[in-house]
Protein backbone atom coordinates (compact mmCIF):
# COMPACT_ATOMS: atom_id res chain seq x y z
CA UNK A 1 0.00 0.00 0.00
CA UNK A 2 1.67 3.26 -0.58
CA UNK A 3 0.77 6.71 1.53
CA UNK A 4 -0.42 8.70 -1.91
CA UNK A 5 -3.03 11.06 -1.72
CA UNK A 6 -5.18 11.65 -4.37
CA UNK A 7 -7.32 14.86 -4.81
CA UNK A 8 -10.19 15.44 -7.25
CA UNK A 9 -10.72 19.28 -6.81
CA UNK A 10 -14.29 20.12 -8.94
CA UNK A 11 -15.21 23.92 -9.63
CA UNK A 12 -18.50 25.43 -11.18
CA UNK A 13 -17.67 28.66 -13.04
CA UNK A 14 -19.95 31.43 -12.55
CA UNK A 15 -22.03 32.25 -15.72
CA UNK A 16 -19.61 33.37 -18.59
CA UNK A 17 -16.48 32.71 -16.63
CA UNK A 18 -15.95 29.04 -17.61
CA UNK A 19 -12.40 30.04 -20.01
CA UNK A 20 -11.05 33.14 -17.41
CA UNK A 21 -11.40 30.61 -14.50
CA UNK A 22 -9.58 27.60 -16.59
CA UNK A 23 -7.04 30.18 -17.44
CA UNK A 24 -6.75 30.81 -13.52
CA UNK A 25 -6.59 27.79 -12.69
CA UNK A 26 -3.99 26.76 -15.38
CA UNK A 27 -1.74 29.53 -14.11
CA UNK A 28 -1.46 27.59 -10.42
CA UNK A 29 0.09 24.11 -12.47
CA UNK A 30 3.82 25.39 -13.14
CA UNK A 31 4.28 25.91 -9.51
CA UNK A 32 2.61 23.31 -7.92
CA UNK A 33 3.84 20.33 -10.12
CA UNK A 34 7.56 21.92 -8.66
CA UNK A 35 6.58 21.28 -4.94
CA UNK A 36 7.99 18.09 -3.61
CA UNK A 37 6.11 15.39 -3.17
CA UNK A 38 3.34 16.63 -5.98
CA UNK A 39 3.29 13.58 -8.94
CA UNK A 40 0.56 14.93 -10.59
CA UNK A 41 -1.32 18.52 -10.72
CA UNK A 42 -3.30 18.30 -13.48
CA UNK A 43 -6.37 20.81 -14.60
CA UNK A 44 -8.83 19.69 -17.05
CA UNK A 45 -12.37 20.64 -18.15
CA UNK A 46 -15.63 18.13 -18.83
CA UNK A 47 -16.29 16.94 -22.47
CA UNK A 48 -18.89 15.29 -23.53
CA UNK A 49 -18.48 11.66 -24.70
CA UNK A 50 -21.02 8.97 -25.37
CA UNK A 51 -19.26 6.57 -23.13
CA UNK A 52 -18.85 9.09 -20.18
CA UNK A 53 -22.57 10.35 -19.76
CA UNK A 54 -22.10 11.36 -16.38
CA UNK A 55 -22.68 14.84 -15.10
CA UNK A 56 -20.04 16.99 -13.26
CA UNK A 57 -18.62 19.97 -12.53
CA UNK A 58 -17.29 21.36 -15.53
CA UNK A 59 -13.42 22.17 -14.63
CA UNK A 60 -11.68 19.58 -12.17
CA UNK A 61 -8.19 19.17 -11.09
CA UNK A 62 -6.75 15.87 -10.28
CA UNK A 63 -3.82 15.39 -8.42
CA UNK A 64 -1.50 12.79 -6.59
CA UNK A 65 0.98 13.51 -3.55
CA UNK A 66 3.40 11.50 -2.17
CA UNK A 67 1.68 11.63 1.31
CA UNK A 68 -0.80 13.58 3.79
CA UNK A 69 2.18 16.07 4.95
CA UNK A 70 3.24 16.94 0.69
CA UNK A 71 -0.58 17.20 0.00
CA UNK A 72 -1.24 19.57 3.25
CA UNK A 73 2.09 21.44 2.49
CA UNK A 74 -0.05 22.52 -0.92
CA UNK A 75 -3.04 23.17 0.59
CA UNK A 76 -1.21 26.39 2.82
CA UNK A 77 0.96 27.71 -0.19
CA UNK A 78 0.25 31.54 -0.06
CA UNK A 79 -0.73 30.99 -4.02
CA UNK A 80 -3.17 28.32 -2.93
CA UNK A 81 -4.48 30.12 0.23
CA UNK A 82 -4.82 33.47 -2.68
CA UNK A 83 -6.77 31.33 -5.37
CA UNK A 84 -9.51 30.07 -2.52
CA UNK A 85 -10.00 33.62 -1.10
CA UNK A 86 -9.75 35.30 -4.06
CA UNK A 87 -12.43 33.25 -6.14
CA UNK A 88 -13.97 30.82 -4.12
CA UNK A 89 -14.78 33.01 -0.71
CA UNK A 90 -15.28 36.70 -2.39
CA UNK A 91 -18.44 37.79 -3.93
CA UNK A 92 -16.06 39.22 -7.07
CA UNK A 93 -14.87 35.31 -7.87
CA UNK A 94 -15.22 33.59 -10.44
CA UNK A 95 -16.22 30.07 -8.47
CA UNK A 96 -20.16 29.75 -8.33
CA UNK A 97 -19.48 26.27 -6.21
CA UNK A 98 -16.72 23.88 -5.70
CA UNK A 99 -15.91 20.42 -4.33
CA UNK A 100 -12.57 19.30 -2.90
CA UNK A 101 -12.05 15.93 -1.56
CA UNK A 102 -8.99 13.12 -1.14
CA UNK A 103 -9.16 9.73 -1.30
CA UNK A 104 -6.26 6.77 -0.44
CA UNK A 105 -5.85 3.36 -2.19
CA UNK A 106 -5.67 1.73 0.80
CA UNK A 107 -8.22 -0.20 2.21
CA UNK A 108 -10.06 0.98 5.68
CA UNK A 109 -8.06 -0.20 8.47
CA UNK A 110 -6.06 -2.02 6.41
CA UNK A 111 -2.79 -1.92 9.24
CA UNK A 112 -5.21 -2.44 12.14
CA UNK A 113 -3.95 -5.42 14.63
CA UNK A 114 -5.64 -8.82 14.28
CA UNK A 115 -8.21 -9.21 17.21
Amino acid sequence: MSQKIYCIAMFQPKTGKLDELFKVLQALEPNAQREDGCIQYLVTRHIDNDFAPGSSFPIVFNEVWRDKTAFEAHCVRQEIVAFFDTHCAAETGLVENYNVCVYSDQPQNYDAPLL
